[in-house]
């Protein structure tokens, strides 16, 4: 580590950014930000961190449960020695300078949810024992009581961007500049936080080494290179925008075009414009683009199409894509979308070739570097195709850990291989996904959400006796949320009055879309909800 040259980071991602100087990196809220000046923001986000943390403002360490050292507080050297540095920025240069910053000064970065409610940002913080928070001015605001009740400091993303990076004038190190570490690919890099079998999400805790390996299989199997241009408009509290898209970009010397959110009318006048060279979105977003299609005039329809017809690729993933949606995507475009297959804990695992078939329904074969195996009901490794079992994943891009839940994590793994709970089948030399060995897991918009954490808030309203949420099939979606309610004196409640309520608490995708009120709920012999035969509540007649 210490034979690393001095304009070294130890992180591959940030020095590779120095073979880019003065090629653009991200196009944000209409300017052009090159290599060059990610790498000088970023360590100016990196420096000014250290300089406040080592003033004494972090909180006492916090400790983690699952055995292994880390300590909020930085060493009087610079490092920060994975201090949590939560931060709630949207897509932006800003974004990636402030994530850069946490690697380089060696903090892991937790991003926050944009439209996370109060008690969700309250779980992450708590859980993860975070040491500071940043966000722009305009979104200081809602943080600051939160931040104030929790004692963690708060700062604005305009106020670390700037302090001291004029003076220094370039990336390098000089005589007086804070020493940043040089730092290991095994050191802790990024949590994200997921929804799961329990009623609270979980930190997902990855390594740099995993997140490098995530990168570099995609860049390979998707053939990056310098010369592409992608939009994100995706979450960048998610594996999808942060490492396929943005990360992959940034690795390859690629330029970024980042959006607040899925803009449709500005997104499809860029594309018109040639703007794209790759495109990744959720099957919700690809129903939108086709029904903005079937309803636009002929002139509009011919630039959108010409605009997507030269993409060199066009990417569809976080959820199941409806062949029907597929097929009407190529009818409209010439587009093959490819499908893959991922999540938070591995980042991708399976993908639909670049250059050959790309089969509507099914995901691929296991991306570079992953081994897969499926596995039946009874434990048995299964042999041959049309034999459906639970894909369990190894390779260097799976997650190191769940944050402070030592016997959680040691129950995801068997062997070394990492339990997905999804279940696939081989058909033909291509993996399809069937579903999830748990009921409590729903699929929607991108999301994979816990109906636990929904019931969970949805049993505090004051006129729910009991509750039971479950994923409905939905063209929009995916999988819509619905639950069913039984009120305590058997009076209605509207889903508007519900969603009312309940939006104050839970981030609007989570809300439900669907409610039935029940006199009583189906059960087995042992009074267990049975969902699915809750399901069927929503059944159309």
């Amino acid at each position: 580590m210490n034979a690393a040259p001095p304009s070294s980071t130890g992180l591959r991602l940030v020095d590779r950014g120095r073979d880019h100087l003065e090629r653009p990196a991200i196009l944000s809220g209409g300017t052009v930000h090159t290599y060059g000046d990610l790498l000088l923001a970023s360590r100016a986000v990196a420096t000014n961190l250290v300089e406040a943390m080592l003033l004494g403002q972090s909180p006492r360490p916090v400790e983690n449960r699952s055995g292994s050292r880390s300590v909020p507080g930085p060493s009087r050297t610079g490092d920060l020695r994975e201090a949590r540095i939560a931060f709630l920025v949207p897509g932006s240069f800003e974004y990636a300078a402030v994530q850069w910053g946490i690697w380089r000064a060696g903090g892991i970065a937790v991003p926050l949810s944009l439209s996370a409610r109060e008690p969700e940002l309250a779980h992450v913080l708590r859980d993860a024992g975070v040491a500071y928070v940043l966000a722009p001015g305009e979104l200081v605001g809602p943080l600051e009581s939160l931040c104030d009740r929790m004692s963690i400091p708060l700062e604005t993303v305009e106020a670390i961007l700037t302090r001291n990076q004029a003076a220094e004038g370039s990336d390098a190190e000089g005589p007086d500049a804070v020493r940043l570490p040089v730092l290991s690919p095994h050191r802790r890099a990024m949590m994200l936080y997921t929804s799961g079998t329990t009623s609270k999400p979980k930190g997902v805790v990855s390594t740099h080494a995993n997140i490098e390996a995530q990168i570099t299989s995609l860049v390979e199997a998707w053939g990056w290179e310098a010369t592409d241009q992608i939009p994100l408009f995706l979450p960048l509290h998610h594996i999808h925008g942060i490492v396929n898209v943005l990360s992959c970009a940034l690795w390859s010397g690629a330029m970024v075009e980042t959006f607040p959110g899925f803009e449709l009318e500005r997104i499809l006048n860029r594309v018109a414009a040639g703007a794209f060279t790759v495109f990744m979105a959720v099957p919700t977003i690809y129903v939108k683009l086709i029904q903005a299609f079937e309803s636009a005039d002929p002139q509009d329809r011919h630039r959108w199409a010409t605009g997507f017809s030269r993409m060199r690729l066009m990417i569809s993933g976080s959820a199941a894509l409806p062949a029907a949606t597929h097929e009407r995507w190529t009818e409209l475009t010439g587009q093959r979308l490819l499908e893959r297959y991922g999540m938070t804990e591995i980042g991708m695992g399976l993908s639909n070739p670049l250059r050959a078939e790309r089969r509507p329904g099914a995901v691929g074969q296991p991306l570079p570097g992953v081994k897969l195996r499926l596995v039946d009901e009874n434990g048995e490794v299964v042999a041959g195709e049309g034999e459906p079992g639970e894909i369990q994943l190894k390779g260097p891009g799976v997650f190191s850990e769940y944050w402070n839940l030592p016997e959680v994590t040691s129950e995801s793994f068997q062997g070394g291989w990492f339990l997905t709970g999804d279940v696939a089948v081989l058909e033909d030399g291509y993996y399809r996904i069937l579903g999830r060995l748990s009921v409590d897991i729903i699929k929607s918009g991108g999301y994979k959400l816990s109906a636990l954490e929904i019931e969970d808030v949805l049993r505090r309203h004051p006129r729910i006796q009991e509750c039971a949420v479950v994923g409905v099939e939905d063209e929009l979606w995916g999988e819509a949320v619905a639950a069913a309610i039984k009120t305590e004196d058997g009076s209605p409640l509207s889903l508007e009055e519900l969603k009312t309520w309940a939006g104050e608490q839970l981030s609007e995708y989570k809300l439900p879309k669907a409610l039935v009120v029940v006199e009583d709920f189906p059960r087995n012999a042992m009074g267990k909800v049975l969902k699915p035969a809750v399901k069927d509540l929503f059944r159309p007649d």
